[in-house]
C-alpha cells in the first residue's frame, strides 16, 4: 500500500519538474526568436546610434526580381547556414545600387550575404542570379557562393557600420 504522503511528494516533484521544463522553454524561446526575422528596410535605424549596418549594394544588373540582404553572426555555426540568419530584408530590385539598413542585436562580429533573385523563383540560379558578401571576397569555381565566415566577418560596435557589397553574376 502506497502512503498518501508519498503520493503528495511525487506530485510535488512532478509539478516542480514541469515548472523547470516550462521555464526552460521560456528561456529558449527568445534564443530561437533571434533567428529568421524578416524586417522592413527602416533606414532611420542607420541614422541613429546603432548598432546597425548600412549596406550599399552595387552592380545590380537589372530591375527585375528581388534583392535580399541577410545578416548573420560571423561564426562557423551560423554563416550561410539555413535558418541561421538574424535579419532579412527583401526588396524589388533596382538596377545599379540599393541601400539596406540591417540592425544587429548587440555589438559583435557579423557578416552579410546579398542575393539578386532575378526571376523571383526563390532558388539560386547560377546562370542568372547575382550574389555577394561583406568584404567582397573573391569568388572561384571552388567556393562559388560560399566564402568563409573568416573572410566575410567584420566588427560592429555601438555605431552604425557602413559597408559596400559588389554583386557578382556568372
Amino acid at each position: 500500500m502506497v502512503k498518501p504522503g508519498y503520493i503528495n511528494c511525487v506530485k510535488a516533484v512532478t509539478w516542480g519538474l514541469n515548472g523547470l521544463a516550462l521555464a526552460g522553454l521560456l528561456v529558449a524561446a527568445p534564443l530561437q526568436a533571434q533567428y529568421k526575422q524578416k524586417i522592413g528596410n527602416d533606414m532611420s535605424r542607420c541614422r541613429g546610434a546603432g548598432p546597425a549596418v548600412s549596406v550599399r549594394v552595387t552592380g545590380i544588373k537589372s530591375g527585375e526580381g528581388t534583392v535580399r540582404a541577410q545578416i548573420y553572426r560571423a561564426t562557423k555555426q551560423d554563416w550561410l547556414e539555413s535558418g541561421r540568419w538574424l535579419y532579412r530584408i527583401e526588396l524589388p530590385a533596382k538596377a545599379g545600387s540599393m541601400t539596406f539598413c540591417l540592425p544587429v542585436p548587440e555589438p559583435g562580429n557579423f557578416a552579410v550575404a546579398v542575393r539578386h533573385d532575378v526571376n523571383n523563383n526563390d532558388k539560386t540560379d547560377l546562370t542568372q542570379d547575382g550574389g555577394g558578401a561583406s568584404n567582397n571576397p573573391a569568388y572561384t569555381i571552388f567556393n562559388l557562393g560560399k566564402p568563409s565566415y573568416t573572410k566575410t566577418s567584420f566588427p560592429v560596435g555601438k555605431e552604425v557600420k557602413s559597408i559596400t557589397i559588389n554583386l557578382h553574376y556568372m
